[in-house]
């Protein structure tokens, strides 16, 4: 990507589990629909990301930051001829329900209101979650994860409703999920899929884009990605995971995982490979530092309504 003027890294810190990191920059890249089985925190420096998200696009410009919750299908692309640049944390589902229970007082599951929130002190925060990963800053690079998750929680928390399985086409298409699941490798077509459950292939292609937001084709590619990225963490090899999740060779997983996840699966496997230098000093940050972060993270402004969306206009930017 250096070519083009993109560039990405797409990486973990292992003193933060449960928790994926990124820093990119992107001209032309587009995002196919997708779903991350964590949550989405992109926190955007320059440019503009324009994403489809619950049937409409939305932009994030400068000073904003893109908010999608798991399993929630998405995109992702340029706003404008400049691209985008941004860094994002991607923490778990469990790591997000920790902090909610201990720091609001969100009953349920917890997850965001608006997928667009204009805020740049939580997009420095962010930036600053990343730097302190890099330099092996472990106490910081913690606090500054619970810190930033909570403020965007109180800011734009709120619990996430249960999808319940109640119409017959939304019984139809979890049990297509099902099979498709089972035989990943081998797929049915859809009119035979659609057949061995008692239905039309229209009918079954309506039912499964209303549940989950995408056409089975394209539900399937995504499994396979994510079965893909489970098995380079695991440390099989690209060409093998390829084959293994039903892809015909590598340049297919090429293809569909750089499109899905923003970088190839070896650069992806590389840099997750990668161990912070034991060596490096830890920064502690001081009490004074600690204090004055929380501060503002609890302060009473963020008790107040959700912050409206970014309408895609650049607003003053915390440094990353």
């Amino acid at each position: 990507m250096a070519g083009s003027g993109e560039l990405a890294r797409h990486w973990q810190y292992e003193e933060l589990p449960g928790v994926d990191l990124l820093r990119a920059r992107y001209i032309r890249k587009t995002f196919v629909r997708h779903t991350h089985e964590h949550f989405v925190i992109a926190a955007i420096v320059d440019g503009v990301e324009v994403f489809h998200h619950r049937g409409s696009d939305v932009a994030a410009g400068a000073g904003a930051l893109a908010l999608v919750n798991p399993d929630t299908t998405h995109t992702g692309r340029a706003g404008g001829p400049e691209g985008w640049r941004y860094g994002a944390v991607y923490p778990s589902p469990d790591v997000v329900a920790a902090i909610a229970a201990e720091t609001t007082g969100i009953r349920g599951t917890p997850g965001f209101v608006s997928p667009v929130l204009d805020d740049p002190y939580a997009v420095g925060l962010v930036h600053q979650v990343l730097r302190a990963a890099d330099e092996g800053n472990a106490l910081a690079a913690d606090t500054l994860l619970r810190v930033a998750v909570t403020r965007l929680l109180r800011l734009n928390g709120g619990p996430v409703p249960r999808h319940e399985v109640r119409s017959a086409g939304a019984r139809i298409a979890a049990r297509a999920r099902a099979v498709l699941e089972e035989r990943m490798t081998e797929p049915p077509t859809l009119e035979r899929l659609a057949a061995d459950l008692g239905t039309s292939p229209f009918a079954l292609l309506r039912a499964f884009r209303d549940a989950y937001g995408m056409p089975p084709h394209a539900w399937l590619t995504d499994a396979r990605v994510r079965r893909a990225r489970r098995l380079l963490d695991a440390g099989t090899t690209p060409a093998q995971a390829a084959v293994t999740v039903g892809f015909t060779d590598q340049p297919h997983l090429n293809r569909h995982f750089a499109r899905i996840v923003g970088v190839p699966p070896g650069a992806y496997q590389r840099e997750r490979k990668n161990v912070q230098d034991p060596r490096r000093r830890l920064l502690v940050p001081s009490e004074a530092w600690q204090n004055r972060q929380l501060s503002q993270t609890y302060a009473p402004k963020t008790q107040g309504k959700p912050t409206p969306p970014s309408s895609g206009t650049h607003s003053e930017s915390a440094s990353p």
